[in-house]
């Protein structure tokens, strides 16, 4: 029971905020961003906090937005928040407009058939079934772009882009919705068959081919995802390769430097400078390869082959066999997506290109299993998601 413009009995209403206004809700994966304009009102002292409420859930701060977790997605709801003081809680804000917390996607983008592409496609990770097309990117083509993301939004670097050659273009996507991207920066130089990984906040960026070393560069780079500019020099790998893969937990970047070689290195996301050695894969990647994880294991898929093979990304040492790939025979495995218990990979190439999809359970090994089509046949793509183990 309120008392005067907010509080209970037994506080002092009168004298407590008036509510929030313009509460504006975004679904994640089970939870909800809640973003809000404190009162200009606030009673007879300072707002101390606010609070946001969702079905019996909710979660207090001290400033917009707030971020309540736990709830069930694919499920509709409505989000209120409060004001406090000293003096007592203020009533609710108006209810905020329906959302619907969505479980972990999956974004492909680019790759190669008869001719490089700029075809953005999207998959639920946790439901089987084809992709569904989710726009396009800012350039013409782009073939073997490196991708990566945070929890809501998605980077694609590089690729081949078409007729002008190599391109050094970053695009992004904001990865709950749909549409075409929009130019975030650009690389030092123009890269393509790189890759990345990313923690919360920052996208670590590995370079890959360019025009005046087509072998590859040791270049790691790295931006504030959130933001948009353009890339910053993070320090180097021991080895110029290219083709490799990434991983990541939330403080550790792992990566297959990639090439004709079995070399793991790795990093501190937050930090900047060179790579340590990690250990070695049992066989050796050529010709792509993708990188997944939960918050702590990283799993390889190795181009030239059909192999699998996952790390212990807290500890350093070699990989272990987890299986294989059931539909490859070699080429093209890369942009794999996860969520933070399954993996979804493009096959890419089994003598001609393919539009198959193959998922795994993360913390389990063994063959990768038919997940479903993309819209569109190929493979150099570049991939990211909303739930992998850099966001955890």
């Amino acid at each position: 029971m309120s008392n005067g413009k907010g509080g209970f009995i037994g506080q002092d209403g009168l004298n407590a905020p008036d509510e929030p206004t313009g509460v504006v809700a975004t679904g994640g994966i089970a939870s909800v961003s809640v973003a809000f304009t404190a009162p200009s009102d606030v009673g007879a002292s300072a707002i101390t906090s606010f609070r946001a409420q969702v079905a019996g859930i909710g979660t207090s701060g001290t400033s917009s937005p707030l971020v309540v977790t736990g709830l069930t997605n694919g499920t509709a709801y409505t989000a209120n928040v409060w004001a406090i003081n000293a003096f007592g809680t203020s009533s609710p804000s108006a209810a905020s407009a329906s959302f619907t917390p969505a479980g972990a996607r999956g974004v492909f983008a680019g790759g190669y058939a008869d001719e490089s592409l700029n075809t953005i496609d999207y998959i639920t990770i946790a439901t089987d079934g084809n992709a569904s097309d989710f726009g396009d990117l800012t350039r013409t083509t782009a073939f073997f772009p490196g991708g990566t993301s945070s929890s809501t939004r998605g980077i694609f670097s590089g690729g081949m882009d078409g007729g002008s050659g190599i391109t050094n273009v970053i695009d992004y996507i904001t990865i709950s919705s749909t549409g075409n991207a929009t130019d975030f920066g650009n690389l030092s130089v123009a890269s393509k068959a790189g890759h990345a990984h990313a923690s919360t906040t920052r996208g670590v960026i590995i370079l890959g081919a360019t025009a005046a070393a087509p072998n590859g560069l040791n270049t790691i780079e790295y931006i504030t995802i959130a933001n948009t500019g353009n890339t910053t020099d993070f320090g180097n790998l021991s080895a110029l390769k290219t083709y490799g893969a990434s991983c990541a937990s939330p403080t550790r970047g792992v990566i297959l430097i990639g090439g004709d070689t079995n070399t793991i290195e790795y990093i501190t996301i937050a930090n900047t400078g060179n790579t340590t050695d990690f250990g070695n894969l049992v066989t050796t990647t050529e010709n792509g390869a993708g990188g997944i994880s939960s918050e702590t294991r990283g799993v390889f898929f190795l181009g030239g082959n059909n192999n699998i093979e996952f790390i212990t990304i807290a500890s350093t040492g070699n990989a272990t066999d987890f299986g294989n790939v059931t539909a490859a025979t070699g080429s093209g495995l890369t942009g794999s997506v996860s969520s933070s218990t399954k993996g979804v990979t493009p096959v890419g190439h089994i003598g001609s290109v393919t539009n198959i999809l193959e998922k795994i359970t993360i913390a389990s090994t063994g063959n990768g299993a038919d997940f479903g089509d993309l819209t569109v046949a190929r493979y150099g793509v570049g991939g990211c998601s909303n739930d992998h183990g850099g966001l955890q």
